[in-house]
């Protein structure tokens, strides 16, 4: 377990996982998450800068609560944030929806790309010498 300093109040806290955030503070950004999410539940038409300054968040805050999708703004909303691939006004999330699919297209070819036979013969003859080394142990 480490000891390190929040990034928002700078006090020291013993740091396991997660955000290098004490849990003081993380406790303060999840009630203002929640007054903001409220917020834009009932102010639908709100600007990005209007939720921060009504609810002393920073824009950058509810941009990164937006991209790991713990906020959705509605279709008719005027705002969002860019895909990070094309720049296409998405609503929550990192990637619009054509850049998610090819995304996985992609990683799927990845994964079905056959496996050269150089590559199976080495592995044939390290599980062979594995097995060998294995009955001598014995």
């Amino acid at each position: 377990m480490d000891t390190i300093n929040c990034k928002i109040c700078g006090k020291l806290f013993y740091y396991q996982t997660g955000a290098p955030i004490c849990t003081k503070c993380t406790s303060i950004l999840d009630e203002k998450f929640e007054r903001v999410k409220e917020y834009l539940y009932e102010n639908p038409g709100a600007t990005m800068q209007q939720v921060s300054d009504v609810n002393d968040v920073s824009v950058q805050q509810i941009r990164k609560w937006v991209r790991e999708e713990r906020l959705e703004f509605t279709a008719d909303s005027i705002i969002g944030v860019d895909c990070e691939i094309c720049g296409t006004l998405i609503k929550t999330g990192r990637f619009c929806k054509n850049c998610k699919d090819n995304l996985a297209m992609k990683l799927g070819k990845a994964f079905n790309k056959p496996i050269p036979e150089e590559v199976k013969n080495e592995l044939r003859e390290q599980q062979s010498a594995k097995k060998f080394l294995d009955n001598r142990l014995k």
